[in-house]
């Protein structure tokens, strides 16, 4: 899951795995795509999704009518097997496939989108969050609220980030991630559905990401470092902080 580049404040966008869903209109018609790899995927702040290096991509396109559409894809290093069977053995891969409508009204960007997780050999995991969005100038925030339950998140969960981006010295860039998780428990202690049972919390903190980003001389590629102060799950788990790294290269089409 990936952060537009106009409107998120993360330059390391595929590492941090939220997509903003946030594009202003272009001047015309827009298909973009974008590649890279980074060292370890967490899940907003604190559920990694794999444990060593990702490969990730995605494809975007956005109208001048303010519609846009696009696919974001990871690798993972887990499969779960709903059966029992075998439950978390192989790789699985995950797609995320976004679209809505984004526009600019009194010096303030909006938008407004669903987004479709379908994961490869991964079951009960297929869901589906409605996105909003505004930004205005360095600042942006985002809500994402769960339509169906499954087994990382419950109908009703919403989850809110706030974000800041800055240049520094030296082309270097910094940007901050606050993340916010309200939780829903309707379905706890409903045995036929586990990943609810675990549900204690009402509402978290999830994560603070500071992240520095700097291209790669001229080939038009980024690296960035993040680092993930954790905050808890749903259960009230605390988390450990964690570090990755990753290179991108965005590029038209």
């Amino acid at each position: 899951m990936k952060f537009s580049k106009k409107l998120s404040v993360l330059a390391v966008a595929s590492a941090l795995s939220v997509p903003a869903l946030m594009v202003a209109a272009p001047a015309q018609a827009e298909l973009s795509g974008n590649i890279g790899v980074v060292s370890q995927y967490v899940f907003r702040g604190i559920g990694p999704e794999n444990k060593g290096a990702a490969i990730q991509g995605g494809i975007d396109y956005a109208n001048d009518n303010g519609f846009y559409l696009g696919w974001w894809g990871s690798s993972l290093d887990y499969t779960y097997d709903a059966t029992g069977s075998n439950p978390y053995s192989g790789q699985g891969f995950e797609h995320d496939i976004y679209g809505g409508f984004a526009g600019t009204a009194g010096g303030i960007d909006y938008s407004v989108g669903l987004l479709q997780y379908y994961y490869m050999n991964i079951d009960d995991s297929n869901l589906t969050e409605l996105v909003l969005g505004a930004g205005y100038g360095p600042f942006s925030a985002q809500a994402y609220y769960l339509l169906n339950d499954g087994s990382w998140g419950n109908a009703g969960d919403a989850y809110f980030t706030f974000n800041y981006g800055t240049a520094l010295p030296a082309n270097f860039t910094l940007d901050a991630s606050l993340g916010y998780y309200t939780y829903n428990d309707d379905d706890a202690g409903n045995t036929e559905k586990n990943w609810t049972t675990a549900t204690t919390e009402s509402s978290a903190f999830r994560h603070l990401n500071l992240t520095l980003s700097h291209p790669i001389g001229d080939t038009g590629a980024d690296m960035g470092i993040t680092y993930i102060i954790a905050g808890d799950d749903r259960a009230g788990d605390s988390k450990d902080d964690a570090m990755t790294m990753n290179i991108s290269y965005a590029f038209g089409l």
